[in-house]
């Protein structure tokens, strides 16, 4: 009876199966009114950009031609000046494209911004489905690739690690 419950247990114990999952958040996200309508105001204010930069490296266009046209009429002094006011303009339109669409940049920081709520209402809904059907791991098929999103805090195995690389843990950044 002793080794009949201890093989029980035994394997009680390696039966147990992590359970995966997948979801995709570009399906999710197209389903959601709230995406449609950010994903205009974001489609508006991209335009708006784009006309802007548009509109200034037309005004570079014109200074270039401009200079062109008079270039022989100028003194040497007057040619480096309005060369140096071309460049200068190029300048402010790079910076300003670099400002707007950069990877820092106002519509990179427009997109978290106006993501955020929606994204936090999926993740809310995924750890109610996580918790349901008592995933371990979770991960996200869209933008062409897996990424991990959801981990069971159980599989983490990072304090082993450092302890492994004979590392110290703060106390204070406990998980």
């Amino acid at each position: 009876i002793f080794f009949l419950i201890l093989g029980i247990m035994f394997l009680g114990q390696r039966t147990y199966v992590q359970k995966f999952g997948y979801i995709d958040t570009e399906f999710i996200t197209s389903k959601m009114p709230e995406y449609q309508k950010v994903q205009e105001v974001l489609n508006e204010k991209t335009k708006a950009w784009i006309k802007e930069v548009n509109d200034k490296q037309a005004l570079v266009v014109q200074m270039e031609k401009e200079y062109h046209l008079e270039e022989l009429l100028l003194t040497d002094e007057l040619r480096q000046q309005k060369l140096a006011a071309i460049k200068a303009k190029d300048l402010e339109v790079k910076s300003f494209q670099e400002k707007v669409f950069g990877d820092e940049g106002e519509l990179f920081k427009a997109k978290q911004n106006a993501m955020k709520p929606i994204l936090d209402e999926i993740s809310k809904a995924l750890e109610r489905v996580v918790r349901q059907k008592r995933l371990d791991f979770v991960f996200d098929k869209a933008n062409d690739g897996l990424a991990l999103i959801y981990t069971n805090p159980i599989h983490d195995y990072s304090d082993y690690v450092i302890e492994e690389l004979g590392l110290e843990l703060d106390p204070n950044l406990k998980k």
